[in-house]
């Protein structure tokens, strides 16, 4: 198990929010996890030939994974970890298989009022996965629902087992999704059936979700895990700075017109002629041997 070694920036970044709040429980997860040196709801490793994937499971058998505030602080620091780590190239998220995550820890929020909410700026801290510079992979077995289907989502690619469930089940709570439930879902399925998904609550297969364009993959659960590691070993024999690159462009298209990223995409490409990997990829490709990246 990996060490939790990251620095007190990153934490500090963790546990406050923009209003200045800490959350106890975050406290006490950090308290924790700097005293053991290790993690209390994760699994944290690296995986491949080269060691060069990240793997982070998530480990609250009992809750079913769900995402309580100590989990979701760990889960900032490990991939700000593998972020730093220059022999990573790519991070692997999953859960067990029965479920990745099976939503937000209910016992958490459900005494919560607005004023707290608005305060904590609840969910602000969830945002790590998203914003990472690494890709990163979500190996989905059994239940994504509710902010487990929020957090895969907020991974690059979703690689699913083949009785794997997605759903969003806030609208039967009386709450509606609140880390991008009714926005990458939207982007990632179309208006109509995220509209289904939210306003039902009912969830999607793994058959339903690849046809969707929510996943890309579908595998026998058994061979799940290992599928993503070897993507992930794929992905991490590439340029870390192109694919950086890469995903920074693929990830604009969200946010841009097609005019502006086109620009942008344009202006991305142009860059690398200013790298040494891009260099290094052209010479290998005309010289017809693999290319020795060096991340620069």
């Amino acid at each position: 198990m990996a060490a939790f070694r990251g620095g007190v920036t990153s934490l500090k970044n963790a546990l406050f929010n923009p209003s200045g709040s800490v959350f106890r429980s975050q406290v006490a997860a950090v308290v924790r996890c700097m005293s053991t040196g290790q993690y209390q709801n994760l699994i944290v490793d690296k995986k491949g030939q080269n060691q060069n994937v990240g793997f982070i499971q998530l480990n609250r058998p009992k809750a079913l994974n769900a995402l309580c505030d100590e989990l979701m602080v760990e889960l900032t620091q490990a991939v700000t970890d593998f972020e730093n780590d220059g022999n990573v190239g790519c991070i692997v998220i999953t859960g067990s298989e029965k479920a990745f995550a099976a939503g937000a820890d209910i016992k958490e929020m459900q005494k919560r009022d607005f004023s707290q909410a608005y305060d904590e700026n609840f969910t602000a801290a969830w945002t790590k996965v998203a914003e990472c510079k690494k890709p990163i992979i979500a190996a989905v077995n059994g239940y994504a629902l509710g902010g487990g289907n929020e957090l895969a989502m907020m991974c690059d690619i979703i690689y699913a087992g083949e009785k794997a469930k997605f759903g969003q089940p806030e609208i039967k709570l009386g709450t509606i999704p609140g880390a991008g439930g009714t926005q990458r879902l939207t982007q990632s399925i179309g208006k109509s059936k995220a509209m289904e998904m939210v306003l039902t609550g009912n969830p999607i297969n793994a058959e339903d979700a690849e046809k969707a364009g929510l996943v890309s993959k579908v595998f026998p659960v058994e061979q799940l895990v290992d599928e993503a590691i070897k993507l992930g070993e794929t992905i991490s024999a590439q340029s870390k700075l192109v694919s950086a690159m890469c995903k920074e462009a693929v990830s604009a298209s969200f946010e841009m017109s097609l005019r502006e990223g086109l620009h942008f995409e344009k202006r991305t490409f142009h860059a690398t002629f200013a790298t040494h990997d891009r260099m290094a990829g052209m010479t290998a490709f005309i010289e017809k041997r693999p290319a020795d990246f060096k991340d620069k």
